[in-house]
């Protein structure tokens, strides 16, 4: 019997991960990271044709792969099997998807009531634009997020997919299995999650839907925090690179400019003296490459800091210091966050297919049959 140990808080939790884009692997990754083992099913074609090699997504880091056909009844029937072993799913098709296919929260509750559920999705289960497309641009546009991005007099800025697919999504899902676990410690059930992408944005943006309404917080690239002022910024230097400017405070201020040698400066406390204001510094750090400046700000709160490409942020000291990048076959990532000090570290090997099922109670012989149909890979 083949079953992979692993260390961490969540160390027994089983995962049946039904594969999908960029969200559902990230909450996958999340629980995976911290010691849940997690089991990726996938089309048979999909593995088949990767075979026993590992798979260098970073986001299947510490998992293991199975292919199963679930359009068919032997499929959706051994993964049934599959689920009287496990503590949570990750579903990510559309509604009603997953209901057509026999393996709903319904038909998986006869089978596991203490299954927890989670369901991702960029709209929700429900709501006009619940069985429609999307990505993330979309969700984040309706939940009023992207109107916000962006500097002041231009169109709004999507940044990548981080708010409505990583953060708004795959993270508030493995949260809310996490808020579903510790529920069915107290009552013995599972629970169904809807996490939806268009949801999770307009969480993160709590603060800022309450900014508005009270008049704190202002039209798009015009405010203290999106690049309205001078004073939280980025700024090229002379060598084409550039820095990252967070001298909010008046003591971060006055030490900032005070290294810079200026003088004479434009009221920072006077909005219209923000351009101005602007000017001047965009003028000083153009004097100076990037490395000259960051020798000047060194070990002061200046909170004046370097611009890092991917590249160099894995190998600058403080992060060299604190292993925040680690290299795993071959690929540099990110380590596991948030750190719980003193757990043990995990396995963050690439993803590999996962032969013998017995431990998720499928026998080699059901298996064996399974994969003569073409069914199981």
């Amino acid at each position: 019997m083949e079953r992979v140990t692993r260390k961490g808080p969540l160390a027994g939790v089983r995962v049946l991960e039904l594969a999908g884009l960029a969200p559902g692997p990230f909450a996958g990754m999340m629980l995976a990271d911290h010691g849940a083992e997690v089991l990726r099913v996938e089309r048979v074609g999909t593995v088949t044709a990767a075979g026993d090699r590992p798979r260098a997504d970073v986001m299947d880091r510490g998992k293991r792969t199975v292919g199963l056909d679930l359009k068919s009844p032997e499929g959706v029937a051994a993964f049934k099997e599959l689920v009287r072993n496990a503590d949570v799913v990750i579903e990510v098709f559309r509604p009603g998807v997953a209901e057509r296919l026999g393996i709903g929260p319904a038909d998986l509750h006869e089978v596991n009531p203490r299954l927890v559920y989670g369901r991702m999705t960029g709209w929700g289960q429900e709501g006009p634009l619940a069985p429609t497309a999307g990505h993330d641009i979309d969700y984040i546009a309706i939940s009023g997020v992207l109107s916000m991005l962006g500097r002041e007099g231009d169109r709004p800025t999507p940044p990548i997919n981080i708010l409505g697919d990583f953060a708004g999504g795959g993270l508030m899902l493995a949260y809310g299995v996490l808020l579903a676990l510790i529920e069915r410690e107290r009552t013995g059930e599972g629970r169904v999650i809807d996490a939806a992408m268009v949801d999770g944005a307009a969480t993160l943006f709590a603060m800022f839907y309450h900014g508005v309404q009270s008049g704190f917080w202002g039209p798009r690239g015009t405010n203290l925090l999106d690049t309205g002022a001078p004073m939280y910024d980025t700024y090229e230097t002379a060598d084409g690179k550039f820095l990252a400017v967070g001298a909010l405070e008046p003591q971060f201020w006055t030490e900032m400019v005070t290294l810079m040698g200026l003088g004479d400066l434009p009221d920072r406390g006077d909005r219209s003296q923000w351009p101005a204001l602007r000017e001047r510094l965009a003028e000083a750090f153009r004097s100076r490459t990037r490395a000259e400046w960051e020798a000047v700000f060194e070990g002061s709160d200046a909170c004046v800091s370097p611009v890092l490409d991917m590249a160099e942020a894995a190998d600058h000291p403080h992060n060299r210091a604190r292993g925040a990048f680690v290299e795993v076959g071959g690929v540099r990532q990110p380590a596991p966050a948030p750190r719980l000090v003193g757990a043990a570290g995990q396995d963050l090997s690439p993803a590999t297919r996962l032969a013998d099922l017995s431990s998720w109670g499928l026998s080699d012989e059901a298996a064996a049959k399974l994969r003569a149909a073409g069914v199981l890979a």
